[in-house]
């Protein structure tokens, strides 16, 4: 039967009610999107492959983003009274060795993730303030990366409430607002006669397959590499679950907010590359700046209007911040929720009155300096974007195999476990959805070690194995303290927990 723990976060929660403060499904969706799209930063990737994107698109959305969603809700709703979120589903269908592996990828590939993403705040600052070309100053993005991370860890330590109100707001204001203008423009580009980008190929890719323009060129792994940073473009679908218990009726309003949130990603990811496509040349498209360059031609090139491009790079970082916010908070929680169940020794359970795990996330934030520090010495920002994006996408696509497998292991050992939202098909429609998902994610983990032709990685043997390096070490970590965890590590407020057993097979 399902184990049932006290877990420490019952106090918030029950003060949470107390209060009558609850997290709204529109919330929880925006959060969820905010994961997701975490900026304009993933808009860029997709230009880059020109028309092709589609199809990058389709299949991510088809392998990854419906598979993940359907389960995310089932599970999430289920456990709606719990706050570990993966590590919780894990560990209830394999034990707490593979739920602590299960969030500790989510949360390290994470923090590894954090210097990826606040590279492309970096670029809407440089070009808020009339200064692009910093946008490639390796110390200029690494000094921002570490402000603006800590800025943003202050924001979090404030509670839940706090940074998921800013969070949401932010991510309007910052995404889904310079979203729509760049539509705007796209209209303008197209309905005023000035070539589209996707139809001036380089020659070398029309050269080499004749319908280049609508499907990728593959002649290789490392031609389709670029699959696995656009993957890690639609992660985070499930990782607010460790908020579900903040909700007023969280297992109807979670599956809800899934569905709102992954509409408004998938929205935002295939209408928001094309004006990008359309506006810029395949070779000026740039990862990091791709976004403000088709801001500049239109607005300032055109028009005359640099202020414009100016306020709207302003707001685009703020998006860019809004990401970071709704990933701070989530998985360092779930974390905790390991902490007090004995996966961590009792130092890193310490919570403020806010309910924030504050050593959980003073750790992590010192490993995001020391990340962040790499913008100082690697000489191609580019490069090196994409090399921890490699790195962080093959980490946590490690999580997804086991949240798909702890699906369908939940099916056979816990059947009469109450599931407000199942997915569709009873048995088999859930063997048919996990193993897609499972599919899609081995996929891209395969392909993930290979080097982008679009990029010049230098040694490929190098990055391979700076990736696998990297798979290796954070992927042992966890398994070495769950080895070394001692039994006194569980507690609740202090008191000795016992350590739960998985739902036994039936």
């Amino acid at each position: 039967m399902i184990r049932t723990t006290t877990a420490a976060s019952a106090l918030p929660a029950a003060k949470s009610a107390k209060r009558g403060k609850y997290l709204s499904v529109t919330s929880i969706g925006l959060m969820t999107a905010a994961a997701v799209v975490t900026s304009l930063r993933g808009l860029p990737l997709l230009a880059k492959e020109e028309m092709t994107m589609f199809v990058y698109l389709a299949f991510t959305v088809v392998f990854y983003l419906i598979p993940a969603s359907l389960i995310s809700a089932e599970l999430g709703g289920a456990f709606a009274d719990r706050r570990g979120g993966i590590y919780t589903w894990v560990a209830e269908a394999f034990g707490t060795r593979w739920g602590f592996l299960a969030i500790w990828l989510q949360w390290i590939q994470n923090v590894v993730w954090y210097p990826v993403a606040l590279t492309f705040g970096a670029a809407a600052l440089a070009y808020t303030i009339g200064r692009p070309d910093l946008a490639k100053n390796g110390v200029y993005v690494g000094i921002f990366c570490i402000v603006a991370y800590w800025l943003s860890t202050w924001i979090v330590l404030q509670g839940v409430e706090v940074f998921a109100r800013i969070a949401s707001w932010t991510f309007v204001i910052g995404t889904i607002v310079p979203g729509v203008v760049l539509l705007a423009l796209l209209g303008y580009w197209i309905g005023s006669g000035h070539p589209l980008g996707w139809q001036h190929l380089n020659d070398a890719a029309l050269s080499q397959e004749g319908h280049a323009r609508f499907w990728p060129a593959i002649h290789g792994f490392g031609t389709i590499s670029f699959l696995a940073g656009i993957v890690l473009l639609f992660a985070g679908v499930e990782v607010q679950a460790v908020h579900v218990i903040d909700m007023r009726s969280p297992s109807r309003g979670y599956p809800a907010a899934i569905g709102l949130g992954a509409l408004i990603s998938v929205l935002i990811f295939a209408l928001g590359a094309l004006p990008i496509a359309a506006i810029l040349p395949y070779e000026k498209i740039s990862l990091q700046s791709g976004v403000f360059d088709a801001f500049s031609v239109v607005l300032a090139d055109l028009w005359h209007m640099g202020w414009a491009v100016s306020a709207l790079s302003l707001l685009v970082g703020i998006g860019a911040i809004s990401g970071v916010l709704a990933w701070l908070g989530s998985p360092s929680r779930g974390l905790l929720e390991t902490a007090h169940e004995g996966e961590l020794p009792p130092i890193l359970q310490a919570r403020n009155r806010h309910g924030m795990p504050t050593h959980i996330l003073l750790v992590q934030g010192l490993i995001v300096t020391v990340i962040s520090c790499f913008y100082f010495v690697i000489r191609d920002v580019s490069v090196a974007f994409f090399l921890i994006s490699a790195m962080t996408i093959a980490l946590y696509l490690i999580a997804y195999m086991l949240m798909y497998a702890a699906a369908i292991r939940l099916r056979y050992c816990a059947p009469a476990l109450p599931r407000p939202f199942t997915v569709p098909g009873g048995l088999a429609g859930m063997w048919l959805t996990a193993g897609i998902g499972f599919a899609g994610v081995l996929f891209s983990f395969a392909v993930s070690f290979f080097p982008p032709d679009q990029l010049p990685v230098g040694s490929p043997l190098l990055y391979t194995g700076l990736v696998g390096l990297g798979i290796v070490v954070f992927g042992g970590i966890p398994l070495m303290i769950h080895h070394a965890r001692r039994s006194d590590w569980a507690t609740v407020h202090g008191a000795p927990l016992a350590s739960p057993a998985p739902i036994p097979l039936k």
